[in-house]
């Protein structure tokens, strides 16, 4: 969860970095969200620590914990701009995410390979074409048969 320029967003996208002033922040600049609603700051250029529940430390000093969250009802979540989902019902609020491990140093990254799946894409648009084209020759075919059967039905 992250501070907005108007609310809450949140977001998917774990890569923050530390702003000028201090604030672990989203690449947009965005403070990132502590489970008390403010955000981690520090002044010190240690490095932080974040540990699999989200407790952010830094040199053995707790910062907070990131607020990790998810809804009930994802289909209340509206996209804004490109990493981030704002709630398009206010009354809708966030509970805390379940089941959920935060890994320092990792960054989530799709599960699918884009060349194995253009190519698989490639093949079925192919095997589409060839299916229709079979279609629209058993479609002359009957059409041709039609024909036949009208002329004899006619000459005789």
């Amino acid at each position: 969860m992250v501070n907005g320029p108007s609310g809450p967003l949140y977001t998917r996208t774990g890569s923050f970095q530390r702003s000028a002033a201090g604030t672990l922040t989203t690449a947009d600049g965005y403070p990132v969200r502590t489970t008390d609603g403010k955000s981690i700051q520090t002044d010190s250029q240690v490095p932080l620590e974040v540990a699999p529940d989200g407790s952010v430390t830094q040199d053995g000093q707790d910062l907070g914990q990131l607020n990790v969250v998810d809804f009930q009802d994802r289909s209340v979540l509206q996209k804004v701009g490109n990493s981030y989902f704002g709630v398009t019902d206010a009354k809708v609020k966030p509970i805390p995410a379940a089941d959920t491990t935060v890994a320092q140093g990792k960054v989530e990254s799709s599960n699918v390979s884009s060349a194995e799946s253009a190519v698989r894409l490639v093949g079925l648009m192919r095997q589409f074409e060839m299916l229709q084209k079979a279609i629209s020759i058993t479609t002359d075919m009957d059409k041709k048969a039609l024909d036949a059967v009208a002329r004899v039905g006619a000459g005789a």
